[in-house]
This record gives structure tokens, sequence and C-alpha cells, in this order.
């Protein structure tokens, strides 16, 4: 369910009911710099094919992602320039170098291929720091349970942040942009057949802006602060259309395995 291409020109759009999503539709705005520590990842496996996603770094070294998008990855170079696209060639992507930085890709020991959404967390660590006045920060546990029983006007709101698609019809626009929308939490109770408190729903459309492809793994900030309560996760068609999901991490499993040994020296 990866979003696999095979080579650079491919690299404009990345295709996923329920699928792996994900840019920041229509009806979203230019983050103009609010949130400098959201990125552009890219990543290639061994055998040269390709993707990109979205994430953010939550300490000098550290940058949460969604796990469809670490998994397989043998090369990650991350950028967090606002306009990455205006950079080209002389920022070296899609391939490094330049304003890029590397790391390497990590996956939620639970993650899945198969069942993308169960355990949808990736992380990558940068072999260099960037420094940020500030960083995203990582959720309390059971953080986005009080969305349970909302409904109607009490829904509240998210804050989708990436670098994907502007548009997909009738033409793809992607500008390699970094975006921001609000979003609407509209359940968190079996989210297209995901168990429940794994997932959270979200509004997702051309009026009021949403995520698609290349938004995978950008933060959902919780109600307009720096915490990262889940990551951009999939959608349900091709078109970024109607309603999308985002992966809590701020499950038991997800913060155990984020505060591990193994992250123990790059988290804030």
């Amino acid at each position: 369910m990866k979003k696999m291409i095979g080579a650079l020109a491919a690299l404009t759009g990345l295709a996923l009911s329920t699928q792996p999503a994900s840019a920041i539709t229509a009806g979203g705005d230019p983050d103009a710099g609010e949130h400098p520590y959201v990125g552009l990842m890219v990543a290639f496996d061994a055998d040269g094919g390709g993707w990109r996603c979205s994430g953010a770094l939550i300490s000098p070294t550290m940058f949460v992602t969604a796990g469809h998008c670490t998994f397989g990855a043998a090369t990650v170079n991350v950028w967090f320039e606002e306009d990455v696209g205006a950079g080209r060639p002389g920022n070296g992507y899609p391939f490094g170098g330049g304003t890029s930085v590397s790391g390497t890709a990590y996956t939620h020991p639970e993650y899945d291929d198969a069942a993308f959404f169960l355990h949808d967390l990736g992380v990558v660590i940068l072999d260099e720091e960037v420094f940020m006045p500030t960083y995203a920060s990582l959720p309390t546990l059971g953080l986005l349970d009080e969305f349970a029983n909302m409904r109607g006007p009490d829904y509240p709101t998210m804050e989708a942040v990436g670098y994907g698609l502007q548009d997909i019809q009738p033409i793809v626009v992607s500008n390699l942009v970094r975006m921001k929308a609000l979003t609407n939490v509209i359940g968190i109770r079996g989210v297209f057949g995901a168990p429940d408190g794994t997932s959270i729903k979200l509004s997702n459309n051309h009026n009021t802006g949403g995520t698609c492809f290349g938004d995978s793994g950008g933060p959902e900030f919780y109600r307009g602060s720096t915490t990262i309560g889940a990551v951009t996760s999939f959608g349900v068609n091709g078109n970024c259309a109607g309603t999308g999901g985002g992966y809590r991490i701020d499950q038991p499993d997800d913060l155990d395995w984020l505060y591990s040994n193994l992250f123990a020296d790059h988290v804030n």
C-alpha cells in the first residue's frame, strides 16, 4: 500500500479505499512560517523506488511521521524550506544534498504493511541536528479520548500541516509547498473499520481544506497547539475528498515506543 514510484518524474504525485494518504488541498492556506519544524521527506528503497511524505521534528534530531512512510526505506532525506519546489535543483530535491538532512528510518515494531492503519507510526533520526526556535511535541496518554462523545457543533478542530498535493482534479497540482488547514474531528470510534481508539476521522474537502497525497505522516495538531495528536494516515478515495483518517499517536504502544531506549537521546 505504499505510494511507490519508479523514478524522479513520478515524485510529483502519489496515488493511493482505505489507502495511505497522502497535501493540503484547496481551501488550505500557506503555512507562512507558522510551523518551520514540519518537513518534507523523500525515501528510496533498496531497489530505487521512491516516495514522499511529511512529518514534524520533536527535537533537533527526531522526525515523527507515518509508518507507511518509513517502512522499507533504505535512504531518507528531509527538507524544511517552506517552498521546497522553489529551491530545485540547488536544494538537492529529491535525491538529497543541498539543503536536505539525511537520516535513518524506523517503523513501529508492530507495523504491518498489509494493515498499515493499525500501527501507522514512523520515526526518522537525522544525521545532523536541525535547530529551531521551537519544536512539535508528543501528546499525553489518551489525549484525544475527550473527543469520543462530541457531536455536531461541538466537533473540535485539528490543524493539518504538510507538503502534499494542492489539488488533484481536473489536474494534479504539486508545488512542494508547506500548507496548513483546519479539519474537524468527526469520530474516533471504529473509523473506517479501524479498531476503536486507534484513528480519528477528519473532515476533508475543497471548501475547508484537508489532506491529500504527500501529506502522509504530517502532523494533525491538537486544538491549534504544537502537540501532535495524530499523523495523517489515509484517505477513502483517490480524489482527496470527503473524509480522511489520522493515526492517533497518544496510545500506550505508540508512546512507549517513542520514549523507548531506542530514542532516549533524541526526545526533547
